[in-house]
């Protein structure tokens, strides 16, 4: 089988994957629940507050169920996951327009990963609209992966621009997802519970899509409905952990420390009077992503296997031990003749920044992943975001084989350089190695999927 085939077939495996946590039909599947509850809880007013990079199509399935009963509800989602018009060649769908037709819903498209102007005007209008809920209000939250830099209202103190450089500065130093959010779930008026206070007295039901390895309610979005398990001290420990003690704005420090000496409240914690009333609810996952591609690899004739729910790590290393499990059961099975493999494994890895170039985890981790199998034949490695954007940059991810280097040397191109400077992006876009799928509409992690040929 030939290299444009065996992406195909990675491609089609990966697709499976992602379509399997499709964030309209996940939600589509609550919301006679929801009417059942808003008629039998005598519930006066239903106000929806969709917040992540699948809030738009999570929003849509209410719409398009609840119309008749919706008062009001924010949209925040972020640039370009709403404004499509042309038929997706992901999904085979028609794409949904910005527009919530008719539905009493305002949209808002905003920064990510850094927040930016949109992001606090949407928070702004969420947070007028659950002032003035009551016990006689529901509140149905959607919340998918995103949600953390587009639902955005800095402390008091704090600036935008403060907001924006801390966070700049954990992306850039390698910070995981749970760093990252312990830092902002304390520098903000809305995560770590704290929508969930806005809103009390209301009944809220959330429906969350998961980014998050192990679905950890107070990490998905910075847990905005949900009791959360760190402290302001916490939130310290990770600055001095990365070094940024000295280098994070002062105003942001000193928030911390007032918090920290307990001169403010922390974020609300398990036990809480404000939770009694919400239901918080995982509708889709990377594990449900891994499995319905693995079922589509045995269903395309592969022996499929899923090597790891949980990979993490600096993807360079990450990419190590996946080349070295590819290699062991190769090996293990070159005996005798078998059937095409598909090794496939998910999670979200991390990229400590060092140069200046453009790309994300996942390109970084094929660029290291094809230098580690140069010239070997029969691998075919696909590494992709479900959200279809990696990292700063419009490719999904990349491919990576045996004879990728071979082909960048022959075009004048040195991996090792494009690696140390972090710029596999455009390593891949110049040797045509980038998958390119634009949106997807939902955000469950990456995928990486392993062909053994």
């Amino acid at each position: 089988m030939n290299q444009n085939n065996n992406r195909k077939l990675a491609a089609e495996i990966f697709y499976s994957g992602f379509k399997a946590v499709d964030p309209y039909d996940s939600v589509k599947g609550h919301t006679d629940k929801i009417r059942s509850l808003y008629r039998s809880g005598n519930f006066s007013r239903l106000i929806i507050i969709a917040i992540g990079k699948a809030a738009y199509p999570m929003a849509n399935a209410l719409k398009d169920d609840l119309i008749d009963i919706i008062d009001a509800g924010i949209v925040i989602t972020k640039y370009g996951h709403c404004n499509k018009s042309e038929k997706s060649e992901v999904s085979g769908k028609d794409v949904w327009q910005c527009t919530l037709t008719k539905s009493k819903m305002k949209i808002f498209e905003a920064g990510h990963p850094l927040p930016d102007d949109n992001g606090v005007k949407g928070t702004e209008e969420i947070i007028k609209l659950l002032r003035d809920a009551d016990e006689h209000t529901l509140v149905v939250c959607l919340i998918s992966g995103g949600g953390s830099a587009l639902l955005v209202s800095p402390d008091n103190g704090i600036t935008l621009n403060e907001k924006q450089e801390i966070t700049q500065l954990l992306l850039k130093a390698g910070a995981d997802i749970n760093d990252l959010n312990c830092v902002r779930k304390h520098i903000s008026k809305v995560k770590g519970g704290r929508l969930a206070e806005l809103a009390y007295p209301a009944k809220v039901i959330s429906l969350i899509l998961s980014d998050v390895i192990g679905d950890r309610l107070d990490v998905i979005a910075s847990g905005p409905t949900s009791p959360d398990s760190t402290t302001y001290d916490a939130a310290l420990i990770v600055l001095k952990k990365y070094g940024l003690t000295d280098k994070v704005p002062q105003s942001i420090i000193d928030v911390l420390n007032k918090g920290s000496d307990g001169l403010i409240p922390d974020t609300p914690k398990e036990g809480n009077v404000i939770f009694r009333r919400i239901d918080n609810i995982i509708i889709g996952s990377n594990r449900i992503a891994l499995d319905a591609a693995k079922q589509k690899a045995e269903e395309l004739g592969s022996h499929a296997e899923i090597i790891s729910a949980e990979l993490t790590g600096e993807a360079k290393d990450a990419a190590k031990w996946l080349v070295k499990r590819a290699m062991e059961i190769r090996n293990r099975r070159s005996e005798r003749p078998f059937a095409p493999t598909c090794l496939i494994s998910g999670g979200e890895t991390t990229v400590t920044v060092k140069g200046n170039g453009l790309g994300g985890r996942n390109t970084e981790l094929a660029l290291a992943f094809a230098m580690e199998i140069e010239g070997i034949d029969g691998i075919t490695l696909l590494s992709a975001g479900t959200d279809g954007t990696d990292g700063p940059t419009d490719a999904a991810g990349a491919f990576a084989e045996g004879g990728t280097v071979k082909k960048a040397k022959a075009a004048g191109i040195d991996p090792v350089e494009y690696l140390n400077r972090n710029d596999s992006y455009n390593f891949f876009k110049k040797i045509d190695g980038l998958l390119m799928t634009g949106p997807t509409g939902t955000n469950v992690m990456d995928l990486q999927i392993i062909l053994l040929r």
